[in-house]
């Protein structure tokens, strides 16, 4: 355990735009199993997902300077990533989605958290979100699977809280079609 891990981002942050380059490893370890898995379920090769995520500590660490404190250093993080990612994915046009828009509209069921949260259906559902176009598969993967408050996914995706929130809806409903669809039920 380093010196470094109880202190905030924004001062870790500070201390390497001061020249401390070796505290940024701290920022490294609190992240990186969190960006690999956002950025697996995004473009689905753990492998891409890896590079991803090292390319992504590199760009954050070339453009500290240009980080302004005022916004939260784990959704500029996040933003690189979402970046990153999406060069792999337009890279990679073999790397398709299911065409989520035939399928009908279905209300918003508070169960489909729940869901979400059983450890013992947690494979099934991750099957269900694969089928689910890229911006709703992300804005569901950052809000339940990182935590993040809608501020904090706008900040991310560049998209206003509004947006992230009908995307929100969007995604849990047809997610829970996809999902009944495919026999998974509480």
């Amino acid at each position: 355990m380093t010196m470094h891990t109880t202190k905030s981002d924004e001062t870790i942050v500070a201390q390497v735009k001061a020249g401390d380059a070796d505290a940024y490893a701290t920022l490294m370890e609190r992240y990186e199993a969190k960006l690999i898995r956002y950025v697996v379920y995004l473009i689905h090769d753990t492998v891409s997902a890896h590079d991803v995520v090292q390319d992504t500590f590199i760009k954050a660490y070339q453009n500290l300077q240009a980080f302004n404190p005022k916004y939260k250093f784990s959704s500029w993080l996040y933003r690189i990533a979402h970046n990153e990612a999406m060069n792999v994915i337009k890279k990679n046009r073999h790397i398709t989605d299911y065409d989520i828009e035939t399928l009908p509209e279905a209300g918003y069921d508070q169960r489909l958290e729940e869901l979400i949260d059983n450890d013992a259906l947690k494979a099934h559902v991750h099957e269900c979100l694969d089928k689910l176009d890229v911006k709703y598969r992300e804005v569901i993967q950052l809000i339940y699977f990182e935590r993040m408050k809608y501020e904090e996914v706008s900040d991310v995706l560049h998209i206003p809280a509004s947006t992230v929130g009908v995307w929100a809806s969007r995604a849990k409903a047809k997610l829970k079609n996809i999902c009944e669809q495919k026999g998974v039920k509480r």
